[in-house]
């Protein structure tokens, strides 16, 4: 069964899936939804939904900062779960946490909170993809994807070995380091991604660092989108909704040669 995570992101249009990043709960839980439909109404494709965290190791500053936002608000994955199941947004939404969260809620109620949501997707950072195991028999026959992270340092055979079983998509790691705004990207990083792309029975998209148009252009030519979360955290952070629109429109409308 095709997820419905993929289907959405199948380039069909001639333009580049966008995925956003926020944190949940952060300037308060109340703000999620309206968050998320302002997203959906700027033409994005899917909504990474971050679940704060004390020791987030793969998130720079702009990411660690609005965790921290969120968790002074009290926000625990549970119960941005419960303000999800009464979303009215359109498009998939998928659940990046850490596994601490998870575990602490326990996997059986994570997987059955997340059914009543419209969330398609998980990425959890620090699970390996050898121990997936931890997750997938609980979502297996649901609509819900495992998305597996790949490093730019991985080798080719443990790449084939992960697209062989890739759901939703695979999120191609741009940098060697943790999120943020940069200005460059390695300069193996086109032949990576074209390298995924040809393996890979899923949409690829470039996560980590992306955050121009320039940046969007740049992967869309050699990968189906991008994963834009930094820059989204901190516009919204700073109320630059109207700026932050306009740049997803912009992103979004790029053809794909």
């Amino acid at each position: 069964m095709t997820k419905t995570l993929t289907e959405k992101l199948i380039n069909k249009s001639g333009h580049p899936a966008i995925v956003t990043y926020i944190m949940g709960g952060d300037g308060g839980l109340n703000h999620l939804e309206e968050q998320l439909l302002f997203l959906e109404k700027s033409g994005v494709s899917a909504i990474e939904i971050g679940i704060p965290f004390s020791d987030p190791v793969a998130d720079g500053p702009v990411i660690q900062l609005a965790g921290l936002r969120a968790l002074k608000e009290k926000i625990s994955l549970e119960a941005i779960l419960t303000q999800l199941a009464s979303s009215k947004v359109q498009i998939p939404l998928i659940i990046m946490s850490y596994i601490n969260p998870i575990f602490h809620l326990g996997i059986p109620k994570f997987v059955e909170l997340l059914k009543k949501t419209p969330v398609k997707g998980i990425i959890i950072p620090d699970l390996p993809y050898e121990h997936q195991q931890l997750i997938t028999p609980e979502i297996k026959g649901t609509d819900i994807a495992l998305i597996p992270l790949v490093s730019l340092t991985s080798p080719k055979e443990r790449l084939t070995e992960i697209a062989n079983q890739a759901e939703g998509f695979i999120y191609a790691v741009t940098v060697n380091g943790t999120t943020g705004v940069r200005n460059d990207f390695d300069a193996e990083i086109d032949a990576h991604l074209t390298y995924l792309k040809r393996i890979s029975p899923v949409p690829v998209l470039a996560g980590f660092g992306v955050s121009t148009v320039e940046h969007v252009e740049k992967f869309a030519a050699v990968c189906d989108g991008v994963i834009i979360g930094s820059k989204v955290v901190q516009m919204l952070h700073e109320n630059r909704k109207t700026e932050l629109g306009d740049f997803l429109k912009q992103a979004a409308s790029i053809e794909v040669k």
